[in-house]
């Protein structure tokens, strides 16, 4: 790929419609990891938003992009199962909305990072650049990638978490040991995780081993091996006859 013909796409994917829906959907990226992993017949298809969803690009937008974050909008009820909340998603024409005291929760977690002077140092560091895209070939597929901060010689990824004493294992659970070895291969720089925890509000820093990155290359050789068979120029099977196939 020409590099004016890559800067431009470049340019493009730092528009979040672009990088979502539009020329970003020609690229593979860490979110397609466990779908082909687990579900290739869910390749491709939109998710509709949910709670998870919401909390993370709240908490991305609150840190990074607070411009953002304003138009967020969410409902003072209890439960999503009351009237108050059916009649507030339909008025507004939702599919989904937060509950004011997930709002809430997310904006003290982000005000206990910004507390946090190691944490406020790096994540604002001058010369940081924050939501960049890149692109590049891994494993003879293009691949798409947008770091949370890129500071000078490495990468930060804000993370929650439900249990941070449970990080190094849920972290190969949720394939960011995958988006670890992606990210170092378009951005050249090393992957750390800065996390909180969504309950005793703890945070940490942590860094990827060489065998983390081994794991998450691992994938990636799986996951276009999976894509090859089902989605690739010369396909050997049909998606729709994919089945789970174990001995227990």
């Amino acid at each position: 790929m020409l590099e004016e013909q890559k800067s431009r796409i470049i340019e493009q994917l730092k528009d979040d419609s672009e990088y979502y829906k539009g020329i970003g959907k020609f690229y593979l990226s860490n979110s397609d990891i466990g779908v082909l992993l687990s579900n290739p017949q869910l390749f491709g298809k939109t998710r509709d938003d949910n709670k998870n969803f919401a909390e993370g690009r709240l908490f991305h937008q609150l840190l990074l992009e607070p411009e953002k974050a304003e138009g967020t909008m969410y409902v003072d009820c209890s439960t999503r199962t009351t009237n108050i909340y059916k009649e507030f998603v339909a008025a507004n024409n939702l599919d989904f909305a937060l509950l004011k005291s997930e709002y809430d929760n997310i904006v003290g977690l982000t005000q206990v990072m910004k507390k946090n002077i190691k944490f406020f140092d790096d994540i604002y560091a001058e010369g940081n650049q924050v939501e960049k895209p890149a692109i590049g070939e891994i494993c003879g597929r293009m691949w798409k990638g947008k770091t949370d901060i890129e500071c000078n010689d490495f990468l930060i990824d804000l993370k929650t978490t439900s249990d941070i004493t449970s990080f190094r294992w849920s972290a190969k659970k949720y394939n960011y040991d995958s988006q670890a070895y992606i990210y170092q291969r378009l951005f050249g720089k090393p992957l750390a995780f800065y996390a909180i925890d969504k309950v005793t509000k703890q945070v940490g820093i942590f860094h990827c081993s060489d065998e983390f990155i081994k794991g998450g290359e691992d994938k990636v050789r799986m996951a276009v091996e999976v894509h090859e068979k089902y989605f690739g120029a010369s396909a050997t099977e049909d998606v729709e006859n994919y089945f789970i196939n174990e001995t227990l």
